[in-house]
């Protein structure tokens, strides 16, 4: 059975971090499994954990009352799922549902916050890696918004 810190350490969100800051991440983990059609998080729950993802395939989704979800972004294995953990008040702006099988590894937000503010190397880490995400889905949504709305 492999390791927390083994399977974070091949996981290309990790690739050059040092082995003692990945190893105080891997303390805030533990591992998941959602089957098809289950939900990772919903819109305006808590935002206590993000995932890291082994397998499978994640659905980012908006709701809208009396229609079928919007999916905006869907991601597999290799990336991450949910920032929104970074910022408070620490609450879901979307859905992500999985589309298929998924393995992922959770890591615990009020854990790694605390370890963040005790250890601003790892804070700054984390950012420096989040950062690129945040920005690439700003970026996927506005293709999304250009597709859609582009052709009126």
């Amino acid at each position: 059975m492999e390791r927390l810190d083994d399977l974070l350490a091949g996981h290309p969100f990790f690739a050059g971090m040092s082995p003692e800051l990945r190893a105080l991440i891997a303390g805030c983990a533990r591992n998941h499994r959602f089957d098809a059609g289950q939900y990772l998080f919903r819109e305006s729950g808590s935002a206590d954990e993000f995932f890291v993802l082994r397998h499978g395939r994640v659905a980012l989704e908006l709701a809208q009352p009396g229609r079928a979800p919007v999916v905006f972004e869907t991601l597999g294995e290799g990336e991450i799922v949910g920032a929104s953990w970074l910022v408070p008040p620490y609450r879901w702006n979307y859905d992500a549902r999985a589309a298929t099988l998924v393995r992922a590894v959770g890591i615990d937000a009020a854990c790694l916050r605390g370890k963040c503010e005790a250890d601003h190397h790892l804070g700054y880490e984390m950012m420096k890696r989040f950062v690129p995400i945040l920005v690439q889905r700003l970026h996927a949504t506005q293709l999304q918004i250009l597709d859609i709305y582009g052709n009126r």
